[in-house]
């Protein structure tokens, strides 16, 4: 691992962190010494026995005798070695530093080394690119057979060999640009977003008669786009409209503007079971409202019915203080503000203190802030600790709910209530009209929608035309 470069070299080797590097490399090899170097020996790591591993003490311990300095010293110089590549970490791969403890290093290869890799990298690359076309058969058998060796090295080859690949790549990272696959192929084909090629559809079947209208992307950028905007600036809708479009599909059936009320609408009959039926704590809900409890877990926790259900679910879990403390910090947040010191000290007797009757498990710095918050406390002053047993609850058991007995006898005693017709009929439909006047009036009311979307369609891209004259 030594360089010899007699010659006068202006190109990679001749750099001023060449100098650095040559430092560095005669240091490793000093520390690689079998008699007067670090000593180095298999070391456990979890299930697997690593060969050759060496501790950050020692490392520290070797550097501050060996150029007789601190120890404080010792870890910067010891970082830096990790931090050019020389020295990587088995455990903590993230993070470039030497830790004077017992955590495991070793010693990096020659093919990861800081100086050697780029110019091979750069020609393995120009000589693939050069056989690809009549040796592609060659180079597919060649990495099979790699992939072959790799599968039949022992568990701690390949913790080894993970380790210093992943060193290398944390040293050596990418540079901060945008991902290939975040960037619009439409960009690069020169692709451009016009009337005739490209056209947003609003599907109106529901309520116009079967038709479907379109708006161009001009309308609806002039539509979303603020009143004196840059308009050479490139907006990309793309990602808001699916959104949109998959928000809107899955709670089509639930929108009462979009889709028929069961059993009837209150507003427009008599009839008011659909209240009764969707108050908030029923006894059986209806299977549209179990059904949305399954889109989200904040849907679930927003009925108060389903919050109810997923009470008893957690009782059984064993669990039911997470759910409580939850709802305590929405009280808490949400509640008058004379009361709002007595409830924070509540919830931190019953919670958080030591010993406490119905004791969290959040992690140290999450209580250390909430702590620290409630010597002085206000509305918000237990979002951390709310936060972490939210995402407690949706990764752990709200899936496991999802699955539970408790969920399927909900989802079994629902009901569904049937349409019922209105007796009642329209006076437009009684009398007939007489004359043109009456005759607008009287028109069907999905032809009046059409000619009014229409018109709305006509005005938005007027307007986009003006606002783009406008404002170029």
């Amino acid at each position: 691992m030594t360089i010899r470069n007699t010659l006068r070299d202006h190109g990679q080797r001749y750099r001023p962190r060449m100098a650095c590097l040559k430092k560095a490399e005669k240091v490793l090899l000093e520390m690689q010494d079998p008699k007067s170097g670090v000593k180095s020996q298999p070391q456990r790591l979890v299930i697997t026995t690593i060969p050759h591993a060496i501790t950050g003490e020692d490392i520290v311990a070797w550097l501050a005798d060996r150029f007789q300095i601190d120890s404080r010293e010792a870890r910067g110089l010891g970082s830096m070695l990790v931090a050019l590549g020389f020295v990587y970490p088995l455990q903590d791969h993230k993070r470039l530093l030497l830790k004077p403890d017992a955590s495991l290093y070793r010693f990096q290869v020659i093919n990861y080394m800081s100086w050697f890799n780029r110019g091979k990298q750069v020609r393995e690359y120009n000589r693939l690119h050069k056989w690809m076309n009549h040796k592609w058969d060659f180079i597919v058998m060649q990495a099979k057979e790699q992939y072959r060796a790799a599968k039949e090295r022992k568990k701690p080859d390949r913790v080894v060999f993970d380790c210093q690949e992943r060193a290398y790549w944390v040293v050596h990272r990418p540079p901060v640009r945008n991902s290939h696959t975040h960037t619009d192929i439409r960009t690069h084909a020169g692709f451009m977003w016009t009337p005739s090629n490209c056209r947003v559809e609003i599907n109106c079947t529901s309520f116009l008669g079967g038709e479907s209208h379109y708006l161009s992307p001009r309308c609806l950028i002039a539509f979303t786009s603020p009143i004196g905007a840059k308009r050479s600036r490139p907006i990309n809708i793309s990602l808001s409209i699916g959104a949109l479009v998959k928000y809107s599909a899955t709670y089509n059936s639930h929108d009462p503007f979009l889709s028929k009320c069961l059993p009837s609408n209150p507003w427009h009959t008599d009839d008011v079971t659909y209240w009764t039926l969707n108050m908030p704590n029923v006894e059986t809900p209806t299977k549209m409202r179990v059904e949305r409890w399954t889109f989200s877990f904040g849907e679930l926790l927003s009925d108060p019915r389903g919050r109810d259900d997923f009470r008893r679910f957690l009782k059984k879990e064993f669990s039911g203080e997470n759910l409580a403390f939850w709802e305590g910090c929405e009280d808490l947040k949400w509640g008058t503000a004379a009361t709002m010191r007595e409830k924070a000290e509540q919830i931190y007797k019953t919670f958080l203190a030591r010993g406490a009757p119905r004791w969290i498990n959040i992690d140290g710095k999450t209580m250390e802030i909430t702590v620290n918050g409630l010597k002085h406390p206000h509305r918000y002053v237990l979002d951390a600790a709310q936060t972490h047993i939210y995402m407690l609850m949706k990764k752990d058991s709200y899936g496991r709910y999802m699955k539970s007995q408790v969920f399927k006898d909900t989802l079994k005693k629902a009901i569904s209530p049937h349409l019922s017709v209105p007796s009642f009929i329209p006076a437009a439909d009684v009398h007939p009209a007489k004359d043109d006047h009456l005759k607008l009036h009287c028109q069907p009311k999905s032809l009046m929608m059409k000619k009014n979307v229409s018109k709305i369609s006509s005005l938005i891209c007027d307007f986009s035309i003006y606002s783009t004259d406008l404002f170029s």
